[in-house]
Order: structure tokens, then C-alpha cells, then sequence
């Protein structure tokens, strides 16, 4: 009798599988064999959910355990510097050509480098967080790990299923504006490179080749390798920086000191407002830490490589707002193409073909590094069985996820290639601030409550700071929102500092990071939490709607596929790890 599946793919006390394209590698499970199995299964649903919900992952499972389910371990290639790298070509995009400019003239005036400041400062708690969860953790799946150590795998999945339509939402509207920047170096209306199929609905009929070519052509870099998409990433975010030099050097030559006045205009409040939107700016670094399992030395490289990349972006944030604001009076500057339009009005109108290419490259970079970042989720959440194993599969050639890379990038080109802009206009990344928030209340967790060493006492107390922390962050964002005093501002500020400080002395930490850890636990992953939260209580209507739905989908998946699939999953590791454990 020839070997198994599972012993065709196997090494020493884990079963792998995904090794082809059989019924096995897509729905493998227990549950699924036959529909008597998944009857059953629906009727157990309620005892899966509270297991599910009460389990924890360990860090071992995620290290050890969930990498064997690749069949190939993904190439430790990377180091800080290609980090760094990966960090500024994440962040720093188009969008700071077109959200300095909004926010200077709309919220905060020359006060815009404040906001950019705060905004900064905001991000950089987050990465914080993240850094000393993937110095500890350096698993693909980023967050997704993270969130399933601390606080269960249902709290993960959502999660990770929100950021993961984020990205593809995301990359669609990049793709195409890819194209309406290209189309502006080559002195055209972004339309005349699109094709225009008149029976189809207004917001669809403009279908956008370049998107797709573009789309493919990051699709191949990114399965290829991801030391070369690495290379080509630094590579192009030198251009970008020596664009960027090119704006703020030729911009200061034009530059009126009286252009700085007044300074705040809009007062205290805009500069906050304005900070809310220009946080968005800043997204992206979470997708760095997913490259963690592929980096040589993570307790160095991570702290520098991400740490890094956002000071430098901050430091060109700032920079740019302050040579814009230089050269026109913040009333003049335009809302769309800031830049182009203030070196057209000093006599520069060549200046824009210069701003455009920086915008290409911009989106260029931001594409693969969201492409690296958005495989590597959908990887691990195939390691726990949440999904198709099939899509945990790592290539034993280029040490890189081909399938879920792929698959990512496929419903980000058929999302490109028939939708406009103004459906993909909402980039608030609501997924984003949610899942920072929730890495942040897990860094809490991880350092105050370890199962069977922390006390009841101890872990009462630990709940009751996290739900004040929590309930005041919201009413904060809530008052902020609908009223202009500032007596409910400081109610709930002082709510929020009294639980952090009764947090801070009155709950011994359980556990202390082994190698790189959080400074000033638990104030600065409090903060964090507060702002991200303030930040959601910043963003429209429709963005929550949007996230409610998607989250409604993404719990029916859960409750009839993913539930059953990954508790025959973790059921079978415990087998595995019992058989292995009585053989010793």
C-alpha cells in the first residue's frame, strides 16, 4: 500500500497536507467527509462556538505547528534594512500628494504639520505594539497570530477577514488610479486609457486594462521572491525619496515666511480633525510585520526596520506639509493636486509630470508590499484551517505562498477592472484602526493575564480596567464627535487615565517580554487604544455599514464552515501531540 496523503506530505508529528488539487486539500476535515459528518457537525455548533471562543493558541502552535501546514518553510531572507524599506514603501503613497492639501485648506491650515505630528506619534504606538508581538511571534500571519494567542480564534478570523477586504478594496482603487496617473505623464484624461462598454451600469462600464497589467505585473514580483521584491521595493523607494528631496528643495526656493500666517486658523479642533484623516496616511506598516517569519534575526531587524520606517516617514510627512504651505497661502492651495497646482502657480507647471511619477511609484510600491502582506494573512488563517488548507501552501522554490498570493491579487484585479473610483473612493481604513485597537488590548492581555499562574482577583481586576479603558476611550470619540464643549472630554479622559493608573499599580504584570518590549506598559498600549478609537469615531456612516455587513458575512462563514474546520483541526493536533507525547 502506497503512503497516505497526510503521510505523502508529512514530517514528524504534524500531518500536512495542501499538497495538490483534490477534494482533501480544500475541505480535508472531519466534518466534511460526508454530509452526515457535517450534520452532525451544525448540531455540535453551539459547544464548537464556546470552545472556540474560551481557546487560546500558543506560541509554539503558531511558530511550529501552523509553518508545517505550508509544507515549506518560507526563505529567512530579510533583514532591518529591507524592512525599513518595505515600511516607507508601504506608507508613504499618493496620498500625501492629495491629503496635505485637503486637510491644510479644509481643517488646519499651515497648523498641518502638527497634525502630521500627532498623526505620527499615534501610528507609532501602534507599531509599538505590533513590534514586540512580532519579535516574540515572527509568524506570517501578522495580527492575525497575535490576536489568536491573546484572545481566541473567532476574535482573529474577524479581524483578519476585515483587513484582508481592505486590501483588496484597497489595491483595486491604487490599480486604477495607477492608471489616471499614468495617463497625466502621457498628457491624457485618465479615461482615454480605459474602455467604455456602454450596456453596462455608469459606475462599471469603465473597464480598466492598465489596472489588470499592472496588477499581474506585482502578482509575478511578489510570487517570484520576496528578497527580490525587497530589491525592487528600496529601488524604487530611492526614486521616491529623491522625488520627494526634488519637491521640498525646489519648493523651499519658493517659499513666503508670511504664508505661515495665521498659523492655526481653525483653532485646536481642526488640528485634530485634520490629524483623524491624515492617520490614514500612515497605514500600511501592519503589513510588514507579516514578513516577520521570513526575517533572519527578528529580535534586531523588526524594532529597527519598523521603528525606523516611521520616523523616516513622519519626518517627510512634516517636511512636504511645511514646503506646501510655504509656497501658497493655505487658502489657495488646491484640494486635488496640491503640489502641481502650487509649482504651476510660482511658474513650475513642469513640476507635475515630476510630482505624477512620484505618485507612480508610490502606488507602485504600495501595491507589493500589500500584495507580500495580504498573502502572508491569508496563509496563516489557511495554517489553522479557518479557510482551504490549500491556500497555506508555500513554494519550494521560492519560498513564497504562490496560491494565496494569487488568489488575493485575482480578486483585486477583477474588483479593478470594472469598478470605478467613486465605488472605491471610502479608503478609510476602518478594518485597520479596528484590528490596531484590538492588537493593543491584546498587548494588555499578554503582559497581565497568563492562564493558570494569574489570580481571579488579579484577572477581575484586569476586565474591569480594560472595560473602563474601553468604555471611556468611546465616549471620548462619541463627545468629540457631537458636541463642542469640553466638559465631557475631560470626564472621560479622566475615566480613561484613572482606570490606566489603577491598571499600572493595582495588577501585577504576569509576564515580561523575553527579548524587545513596549515601553511604559500599560499607559502607552492604553493610549494607543484611545486613539484608535477616537480615530474610528472619526470615520462616516458608510464605512461602519460597510464594515457591519462584511462582518455579518464573514460570521455566517465562520458558524457553517470555519468553526467546524478548525476545531477538527486543533481536535487532531491534540491527537497528533498526545501520540507523539506517549511515544517519548
Amino acid at each position: 500500500m502506497g503512503p497516505s496523503n497526510d503521510d505523502a506530505c508529512g514530517g514528524e508529528g504534524i500531518r500536512r497536507r495542501s499538497c495538490g488539487c483534490s477534494k482533501e486539500d480544500f475541505l480535508p476535515e472531519e466534518s466534511f467527509k460526508s454530509w452526515g459528518n457535517y450534520t452532525k457537525a451544525l448540531k455540535a455548533t453551539p459547544a464548537r462556538l464556546l470552545d472556540r471562543l474560551t481557546a487560546r493558541s500558543g506560541e509554539h502552535t503558531e511558530l511550529v505547528e501552523m509553518k508545517a501546514r505550508s509544507q515549506h518553510e518560507m526563505k529567512k531572507s530579510l533583514t532591518w534594512w529591507d524592512l525599513m524599506w518595505f515600511g516607507i514603501g508601504a506608507v508613504i503613497s499618493a496620498g500625501i500628494f492629495v491629503l496635505t492639501g485637503l486637510e491644510t485648506k479644509k481643517h488646519a491650515g499651515p497648523a498641518v504639520v502638527l497634525s502630521y505630528v500627532v498623526s505620527g506619534v499615534s501610528a507609532m504606538l501602534s507599531v509599538f505594539c505590533y513590534t514586540e508581538f512580532a519579535v516574540e511571534i515572527p509568524a506570517a500571519g501578522g495580527s492575525f497570530a497575535y490576536l489568536r494567542v491573546e484572545l481566541g480564534d473567532f476574535v482573529a478570523f474577524i479581524a483578519a477577514g476585515n483587513i484582508l477586504l481592505e486590501y483588496v478594496i484597497g489595491g483595486a482603487a491604487v490599480a486604477r488610479s495607477w492608471t489616471s496617473y499614468f495617463a497625466t505623464l502621457c498628457n491624457h484624461h485618465p479615461n482615454d486609457f480605459r474602455i467604455h462598454v456602454s450596456t453596462f451600469p455608469d459606475d462599471y462600464n469603465q473597464l480598466d486594462p492598465i489596472a489588470i497589467v499592472v496588477i499581474i505585473v506585482i502578482c509575478t514580483l511578489a510570487v517570484a521572491s520576496t528578497k527580490g521584491s525587497s530589491r525592487f521595493n528600496y529601488i524604487a523607494s530611492i526614486f521616491h525619496v529623491a522625488i520627494i528631496l526634488f519637491i521640498v528643495i525646489a519648493g523651499l526656493t519658493k517659499a513666503n515666511p508670511k504664508n505661515f500666517t495665521p498659523f492655526a486658523p481653525y483653532g485646536p479642533r481642526g488640528i485634530f480633525v485634520a490629524s483623524a484623516v491624515l492617520f490614514f496616511a500612515y497605514v500600511g506598516f501592519d503589513a510588514v510585520s507579516t514578513m516577520a517569519e521570513e526575517t533572519k534575526n527578528p529580535a534586531k531587524d523588526i524594532p529597527i526596520g519598523l521603528v525606523g520606517s516611521m520616523v523616516i516617514t513622519t519626518l517627510a510627512y512634516c517636511i512636504l506639509a511645511v514646503t506646501l504651505c510655504l509656497m501658497q497661502p493655505y487658502q489657495q492651495i488646491d484640494e486635488d493636486a496640491p503640489f502641481s497646482v502650487a509649482f504651476e502657480a510660482v511658474g513650475w507647471g513642469w513640476a507635475k509630470y515630476i510630482v505624477a511619477a512620484g505618485a507612480i511609484k508610490g502606488m507602485t510600491t504600495v501595491l507589493l508590499v500589500s500584495a507580500v502582506g495580504q498573502a502572508r494573512y491569508l496563509t496563516h488563517i489557511a495554517r489553522t484551517h479557518m479557510i482551504s488548507p490549500w491556500f497555506a501552501k508555500v513554494h519550494e522554490r521560492t519560498g513564497t505562498p504562490v496560491n494565496a498570493t494569487a488568489t488575493m491579487l485575482a480578486a483585486t484585479a477583477i474588483i479593478a477592472f470594472f469598478t470605478s473610483l467613486g465605488i472605491l473612493s471610502n479608503l478609510l481604513s476602518i478594518s485597520t484602526l479596528f484590528i490596531f485597537m484590538l492588537v493593543a488590548v491584546g498587548l494588555i492581555v499578554r503582559r497581565y493575564y497568563v492562564s493558570g499562574e494569574t489570580t481571579p482577583s488579579d484577572r477581575n481586576k484586569l476586565i474591569i480596567c480594560l472595560v473602563l479603558i474601553l468604555g471611556s476611550s468611546i465616549a471620548t470619540a462619541v463627545y468629540w464627535g457631537s458636541s463642542n464643549g469640553w466638559i465631557g472630554l475631560v470626564v472621560s479622559n479622566s475615566i480613561w487615565f484613572l482606570s490606566t493608573l489603577a491598571l499600572w499599580l493595582g495588577v501585577p504584570q504576569a509576564k515580561k517580554p523575553r527579548v524587545w518590549g513596549v515601553p511604559l506598559v500599560p499607559w502607552l498600549p492604553s493610549l494607543s487604544i484611545a486613539i484608535n478609537l477616537f480615530l474610528l469615531g472619526s470615520i462616516d456612516k458608510a464605512s461602519f455599514e460597510r464594515f457591519g455587513i462584511w462582518t455579518g458575512i464573514l460570521f455566517v462563514y465562520y458558524i457553517l464552515i470555519g468553526l467546524h474546520a478548525s476545531y477538527d483541526s486543533a481536535i487532531e493536533s491534540k491527537t497528533v501531540a498526545g501520540e507523539v507525547n506517549s511515544s517519548l
